[in-house]
């Protein structure tokens, strides 16, 4: 879920950047410390927004820069445990399809997406079912639900998304709009 959030954190104005202490400048320096950036409690910070405040400068021992605490505002994304998303498959593997869904990936195992088995075609890079036809491949969109969730703070690349199709009104658009027109099908 995407959420607007107020947050304080600190940066270093490097020597050459003193002269123009200026919201401009602490919004770049914290969008290249925290964009992208994991956090068990905040999600993933998509984007700085603007910065409201900034404190008075600090000096450490030993550093050349100079440390600003500010205040401001960051557009967050925090996957919630049993939330309804909408994504996009961005890669087929033998084992299921991930799903990018805001900032990070989530694994559609091939056991959650269909009772039906479903053949990996490694050429196609896709998934499909011979019992229906119905073929899940990149790019298609997705309505999938998160049911597992282990976030990787030191390493956001490693964090886990487990998600699910396997309910009603879930699954890939095209399946869900085919399932709306010919409900007897079912």
């Amino acid at each position: 879920m995407y959420k607007r959030a107020r947050l304080k954190d600190t940066v270093e104005v490097p020597p050459e950047h003193l002269a123009d202490v200026s919201p401009d400048l602490v919004k770049r320096l914290l969008q290249d410390k925290l964009e992208g950036r994991m956090d068990e409690d905040l999600g993933s910070v998509v984007t700085v927004t603007e910065v409201h405040e900034i404190g008075d400068g600090a000096v450490l021992p030993n550093r050349p820069g100079v440390y600003y605490e500010a205040e401001f505002d960051a557009v967050t994304f925090d996957p919630e445990m049993q939330e309804v998303i909408d994504g996009e498959v961005v890669e087929v593997v033998n084992f299921g399809a991930f799903v990018g869904i805001g900032p990070v990936d989530g694994l559609l195992h091939v056991s959650q997406i269909s009772d039906e088995y479903l053949a990996y075609d490694e050429q196609n890079q896709q998934l499909a079912s011979r019992e229906s036809g119905d073929v899940l491949s990149v790019d298609d969109a997705v309505r999938a639900r998160i049911v597992t969730k282990s976030i990787d703070e030191r390493n956001p690349r490693e964090s886990k998304i487990g998600l699910t199709a396997k309910q009603p009104g879930l699954g890939k658009h095209e399946w869900l709009r085919k399932a709306d027109e010919n409900p007897e099908a079912e």
